[in-house]
């Protein structure tokens, strides 16, 4: 009886250690854009907060930073679960570079985080009144760069008559237009809420520009065709973290102040400004917000001509329901 006491004990322990391995062998850590500095990557701190990601069929463990751009795209396919989340203009660079990577969801579809301030006392108040002074960028090339351009396009006004200077940051930015050095700055969320007292929002470019594909899921073709179950799930729990979010604004917003060490006030604000925009997608593609954003990096010169999204874009990693969403 001891001895048979003795064996049903260590098969417990051998399945607790078999399942216990199981979990670990199935951890996974994914790439998002400017995790932790921006609000692309809140959904996914949502779903991994609630479980969400285990629920879908994959245990996330944690997200790996970056600073955007090449960076993040480096970072996904030298990762063991080659998948993240970039902004559109990271992922076209990649493609034309010849690297193996699809498109696989929607992440964001709203530039509501972005606007251009100037100072108080600043005779400013128009678009119209940039015209002959000096503006400051991040980067050339950059988002900040592109939406400023689509917003003087949309509200008619030749972009060659305002200068654009590259501050390098958008925290350099604001400290040029304190000291004088530009007339306006772009800004971005929670920064600008963070330091909306000592600015004059001049435009909000939600207000100014209708919804476009900000940023995509993207994964290694090899992966999707190697490991489409992965993929599915990790799909999935991100498309519940976005709904969870939409449900619950306030729990999303405490659960941001802590990972962004935000004040629950900024971070309130934050979120309900992102959630009233509609800023994060399930996933679907829409071809119109795609083409939308494709124009803008015409504006800048990252490419030339249009985009063959069908070449890039997989959809059948997504949900049914929200596959049938679509418009591609």
């Amino acid at each position: 009886m001891n001895r048979l006491f003795q064996l049903a004990h260590l098969f417990a322990l051998a399945s607790a250690l078999f399942l216990s391995t199981a979990r670990v062998a199935h951890a996974e850590e994914i790439s998002v854009t400017q995790w932790g500095s921006s609000l692309y990557g809140l959904p996914y701190a949502v779903a991994m907060d609630k479980g969400l990601f285990k629920k879908a069929g994959v245990d996330i463990t944690g997200i790996l930073s970056s600073g955007g751009g090449g960076t993040t795209v480096r970072n996904i396919l030298a990762s063991k679960t080659p998948y993240g989340e970039v902004a559109v203009s990271a992922a076209l660079a990649a493609a034309r570079q010849g690297l193996d990577i699809v498109i696989v969801n929607v992440g964001t579809r709203s530039v509501a985080e972005a606007s251009m301030v100037t100072m108080p006392g600043s005779p400013i108040r128009t678009l119209d009144d940039l015209v002959g002074k000096k503006v400051a960028i991040t980067a050339p090339k950059s988002v900040s760069e592109m939406l400023f351009l689509m917003v003087l396009r949309e509200k008619g006004i030749d972009a060659s008559k305002v200068t654009r200077v590259a501050s390098g940051g958008y925290v350099n930015g604001m400290t040029m237009l304190e000291q004088g050095a530009v007339a306006g700055a772009v800004a971005i969320e929670p920064l600008s809420i963070l330091r909306k007292s000592r600015y004059h929002t001049l435009y909000r470019a939600g207000d100014a520009l209708k919804p476009m594909t900000t940023s995509v899921g993207i994964t290694t073709r090899a992966f999707a065709q190697s490991h489409p179950g992965t993929l599915r799930a990790i799909i999935a729990g991100r498309r519940a973290g976005v709904d969870a979010t939409y449900a619950d604004p306030a729990g999303a917003a405490k659960l941001l102040a802590t990972q962004f060490k935000l004040s629950p006030e900024v971070a309130t604000e934050a979120v309900d400004n992102m959630v009233r925009s509609h800023m994060w997608s399930q996933g679907q593609f829409d071809r119109a917000e795609l083409d939308r954003v494709a124009s803008g990096l015409k504006l800048i010169g990252e490419i030339k001509d249009d985009v063959d999204w069908s070449r890039l874009v997989d959809s059948r990693f997504l949900p049914a329901d929200v596959r049938a969403k679509g418009q591609l």
